[in-house]
């Protein structure tokens, strides 16, 4: 597997606010790839470099939801027949955004046997190279699987903030509180905490939203002695149904979207 990125593109400056943001679920259909396709489109509209990364390895839809067909795409990559860089697909910025807004995505891939069952040493390597594509941007947004698997917890534990979105749902908090728990246990000795923060999607009410934080931060203090910060509340919107169906990214169908304001908020948090 080629893991040297082959662009002739300046690296982003150490001196900015480069970071790499894993997302991340215990349970599937909470919102989460549509808060990371959201957040990489918000980043780049305040002007990072951004790449978006979907490492749902074998049930990937960042795609899907972009509407895009890659040429290349995470199965090339561990073949040894991509560089990363070449597995690149550009989303162009917004024309209603004067071109602000562009964006780079690593796309997955979906009923993929082939990333599905990648041994240790293969994550590892594909999580080597993703560490070093990501000195050519600001910002890489990491869409990860549902779920605790080793790929998941492997990828999670990424230098940087691991955003596990959860909603109302009892079952949505368990499983959140459970990958909570495993991903700040999975900390090299001498590494610094797990930076774990809480969004809340699909919120009825800003108060209820933040109830549900509650919940699962309360759960956190008891058990595992933490308290994750709460990176927002993102509430619950039409739009983003609409978006979806429409295969075209929040802030291009609908700009003024409660829940892209929400999720730009936080963009614009990382980059303090």
């Amino acid at each position: 597997m080629s893991i040297s990125p082959t662009s002739t593109r300046a690296p982003a400056s150490a001196a900015g606010h480069k970071k790499i943001v894993t997302i991340a679920s215990g349970k599937g259909g909470v919102g989460k790839t549509m808060i990371s396709t959201t957040l990489a489109h918000s980043l780049a509209f305040i002007g990072a470099r951004t790449l978006l990364v979907d490492c749902d390895l074998g049930l990937a839809n960042v795609d899907v939801q972009l509407g895009i067909t890659p040429d290349h795409d995470l199965t090339s990559v561990v073949a040894g027949d991509t560089a990363f860089e070449q597995a690149v697909t550009r989303i162009a910025g917004d024309a209603n955004g004067a071109g602000r807004g562009g964006f780079d995505v690593l796309a997955g891939s979906s009923g993929s046997g082939a990333l599905g069952s990648l041994s240790r040493t293969e994550l590892a390597r594909l999580r080597q190279g993703l560490m070093l594509i990501s000195a050519h941007y600001d910002n890489v947004v990491v869409d990860l699987a549902a779920g605790i698997d080793p790929a998941v917890t492997m990828f999670a534990a990424i230098e940087g903030p691991t955003l596990v979105v959860v909603t109302d749902e009892p079952t949505s908090i368990t499983d959140a509180y459970a990958f909570i728990k495993v991903a700040s246990m999975n900390v090299r000795d001498g590494a610094p905490p797990a930076d774990i923060r809480v969004v809340v999607n699909m919120a009825e009410t800003i108060e209820a939203g933040r109830k549900t934080y509650e919940a699962l931060s309360r759960a956190c203090a008891s058990f595992l002695g933490i308290r994750p910060a709460l990176a927002g509340i993102v509430p619950r919107d039409a739009a983003v149904r609409d978006a979806i169906r429409h295969q075209t990214p929040l802030l291009t169908r609908s700009p003024k979207a409660p829940a892209g304001a929400a999720i730009a908020k936080m963009a614009a948090a990382f980059l303090r």
